[in-house]
């Protein structure tokens, strides 16, 4: 997480008691034996798959998918899908609110994350995301060429990377403005009439009785504290993804018009989502 966005104040901290501790315990001890267990068999999979598939990885991600869409499970957070992921060669864009938009996202599709290069050494989810594929990115233009070729290399493989284009997590309420430079590598000439963008709105309800921008996880927020106050409350919310329609990267001129069609999409049906609260 950048850390660049943080306005406002932050939600209040929940009251802590005996009943709330027993939900933590009751929710992360299963959550971290499903993380970290299946982390240690995807590990060994993957062992497996990569001298036989090399760039491909037909296996470990259906892994991945299966903590995901169990973690909401023994979170109890209910997890509700719109629209249909793509099967066109490409990428995925997406609103970025917190971080358990890592499993509202690979839940329902195969995807691989593009994250900042410092992510990978970031204590247990730097682990993940290494595992699961990740791609890291350095903001050194002098690396940009080599960047595009990582890019183009997965993209042609058929990776579907997802990239948050706000280039920070908010609070939930708004869509920020989308930053336009990955856009670049899609115009590449061996990309540009292969791939295709696909633009998600992710929206958190948040449980009765709490802030609304209870999910969200931006600024300072301590990763450790946001997780504790997750698995906290009595009756969890609900977490709504909605895939939009597919955008071919030719049909733009540039960059820029390409990630502002992005943007306006999400933004669109960001603020349907926040109506239907």
């Amino acid at each position: 997480m950048s850390g660049t966005w943080d306005e406002g104040d932050y939600p209040p901290a929940e009251t802590v008691t005996i009943h709330s501790i027993f939900r933590i315990l009751r929710r992360g001890l299963p959550l971290a034996i499903l993380v970290f267990g299946c982390l240690l068999i995807l590990i060994i999979a993957r062992l497996i798959e990569r001298p036989l598939f090399g760039l491909h990885r037909p296996y470990t991600p259906h892994i991945t998918q299966f903590v995901c869409r169990n973690a909401f499970r023994l979170l109890g957070i209910a997890y509700d899908v719109k629209g249909a992921p793509m099967a066109h060669r490409g990428a995925v864009v997406a609103n970025h609110s917190s971080w358990l938009d890592i499993f509202a996202l690979n839940a329902a599709k195969r995807i691989y994350f593009v994250s900042k290069s410092e992510v990978a050494n970031w204590p247990g989810i730097g682990w993940l995301a290494k595992a699961t594929g990740t791609v890291f990115i350095e903001r050194n233009p002098a690396r940009a060429r080599e960047q595009t070729e990582v890019f183009q290399a997965r993209l042609l493989a058929g990776h579907k990377l997802l990239f948050f284009p706000e280039g920070t997590s908010t609070d939930g309420k708004q869509v920020l403005e989308f930053k336009t430079t990955l856009f670049q590598s899609f115009f590449a000439a061996d990309l540009r009439d292969e791939i295709w963008v696909q633009p998600v709105a992710v929206h958190y309800a948040a449980p009765d009785g709490t802030d609304p921008r209870f999910y969200g996880w931006w600024g300072d927020m301590s990763f450790g504290a946001h997780l504790l106050a997750t698995l906290m409350p009595k009756r969890q919310g609900k977490v709504r993804v909605v895939y939009c329609d597919p955008l071919k990267v030719s049909a733009f001129a540039d960059r820029k018009a390409l990630a502002r069609a992005c943007e306006t999409t999400v933004r669109t049906t960001h603020e349907q989502l926040l109506k239907e609260v």
